[in-house]
């Protein structure tokens, strides 16, 4: 009887072990974003935007849009522009890896941004507005602030989730747990003057990620 008593309590100790150990800690965590050559995407590293499909527009770029003059919008070039990279900068600065449904910002980088209309902005990411209860647009445009998670940047915080084989960005923030929060996927709107503007939508932007 003994016996069984200690045997069943060694099984139990490596039951426990195994579920607490180190391996199983990083098997729960998201799965990393992939490159288009499979590779893992990485923070501070510059990557071209790919969506799928092409014929409708390529790259990304900063654009004044209507009247507006700044912040400058985050738009989707014609089929014939492969736009500037961008570069990714997850919550949690010790970890390297971008992975899915983890909150980052997202920036483009200063050395591809040509744009000089708005001195004293960032090419940081952020939401033209923040209105969880509104049915207004939020549209995405520069001017955002890097860092610092919680309820006063909590429009700059972007993440990117799997779609079919592809990837795509949804806004959905977990840097502030009391707030309200909107979540929905990134995708285009054409607005007055033709110009393709990333914005919240329900229908996302499909894309890969090309390492420049």
């Amino acid at each position: 009887m003994q016996s069984t008593t200690v045997f069943c309590s060694f099984l139990l100790f490596s039951f426990l072990a195994l579920q607490y150990s180190p391996l199983c800690a990083a098997a729960s965590q998201p799965n990393p974003v992939l490159d288009m050559t499979g590779k893992t995407v990485r923070e501070g590293i510059d990557y071209y935007i790919k969506p799928i499909r092409q014929d409708l527009g390529l790259g990304l770029n900063l654009a004044s849009v209507g009247n507006y003059t700044c912040p400058l919008s985050v738009v989707q070039k014609e089929p014939y522009d492969g736009g500037i990279p961008i570069t990714f900068f997850p919550v949690n600065p010790k970890k390297g890896v971008i992975r899915e449904w983890t909150d980052m910002n997202v920036e483009f980088p200063k050395g591809y941004s040509f744009v000089e209309a708005c001195p004293g902005y960032s090419f940081v990411w952020t939401l033209d507005r923040y209105k969880p209860l509104s049915s207004e647009t939020h549209y995405v445009v520069n001017g955002g602030v890097k860092g610092n998670p919680g309820r006063d940047t909590i429009k700059n915080w972007f993440k990117v989730a799997k779609s079919g084989e592809a990837y795509r960005f949804v806004f959905c923030p977990s840097v502030c747990e009391y707030c309200e929060v909107i979540c929905k996927n990134v995708g285009i709107i054409v607005v007055e003057d033709g110009q393709r503007r990333l914005a919240l939508t329900d229908d996302p932007l499909e894309l890969k990620f090309e390492r420049v």
